[in-house]
């Protein structure tokens, strides 16, 4: 069995996010002809049929599913040996980031990051917590801030920091959270998930109302229209001028930390990082604890 480029592999993931030929040839800028080329050579490679038509499109086949899976692991470490060898103070670093630990806790330890160690090249995705912790599975991510991890993935939490989820809502509508529409965070999101686990706990069954973004669910719980499990890191500026206020529900608050997650072998950059959110003279009161 003979081997496969980097290159072809890539060309083997587009199509199958793409879910046809034209559009994998589209993202990536080459011929149709040319993707038909490299999806065929793989197949001979290693004797077996990687895609089949389904309809317009194509879909994978299981073999083409395990290997697209392989595909994204192998170009993730190739990716990461190549940091690995760099100084770490001129590498790369790609963080992973739900959307509320971005936009209210991360963003802080990146500016004092890339004051610090300005010649880092820094890239950064924001996703729902499932999203990111697969993502860092594969080596497509090197370090990523959210909850904590699914167990049995070989993930490694490198350090926390505390933050509670408290319930609240819009002062003047005085809401009644037994009886009220709870606000929900989209499907993969950890609060969301806590939210639901909570109403089991309350053992009630309340109108609900997903909404795609923390920012869309604060703005509806401000509007009166319900309300919502958050993380306290996201309230401070509503809380000081009174545009929400923190509901006394039982269970709560919920203790659920940030988490600083990394595969086994992390890169320098991302060692590096987590040396500088340790440091509280770096970087005060958003200071990460040792795990």
């Amino acid at each position: 069995m003979g081997t496969v480029s980097a290159s072809r592999m890539e060309t083997f993931l587009a199509v199958s996010r793409q879910g046809s030929i034209r559009g994998a040839a589209g993202q990536l800028h080459i011929t149709e002809a040319a993707v038909s080329a490299a999806v065929s050579h793989i197949e001979k490679q290693l004797g077996a049929k990687l895609i089949t038509k389904s309809g317009r499109g194509i879909v994978l086949t299981e073999a083409g599913r395990v290997y697209a899976e392989y595909c994204r692991t192998i170009l993730g470490l190739m990716k990461e040996a190549h940091a690995a060898v760099l100084r770490a103070e001129t590498g790369r670093l790609r963080i992973g980031v739900v959307a509320t630990a971005g936009e209210y806790l991360l963003l802080k330890l990146l500016a004092s990051f890339r004051n610090r160690y300005p010649d880092i090249e820094l890239s950064l995705s924001v996703h729902p917590r499932d999203v990111l912790f697969l993502e860092l599975h594969h080596h497509e991510t090197d370090l990523v801030i959210a909850g904590r991890p699914p167990r049995d993935t070989g993930l490694v939490i490198r350090a926390r920091r505390a933050s509670q989820l408290v319930v609240v809502g819009a002062p003047e509508h005085s809401p009644d959270p037994l009886r009220s529409t709870w606000l929900l965070r989209g499907r993969g999101s950890g609060t969301r998930d806590a939210t639901l686990n909570l109403l089991d706990q309350l053992e009630i069954t309340p109108a609900t109302l997903t909404l795609g973004s923390h920012g869309a669910v604060l703005a509806a719980a401000r509007e009166g229209l319900g309300v919502t499990l958050m993380h306290s890191d996201a309230l401070v500026g509503d809380l000081e001028s009174g545009l929400l206020h923190v509901l006394a529900v039982e269970g709560t608050p919920l203790d659920r930390p940030w988490h600083a997650v990394t595969t086994r072998t992390p890169p320098p950059t991302a060692r590096l990082f987590l040396s500088h959110i340790l440091d509280p003279t770096e970087v005060g009161a958003a200071a990460f604890h040792a795990r």
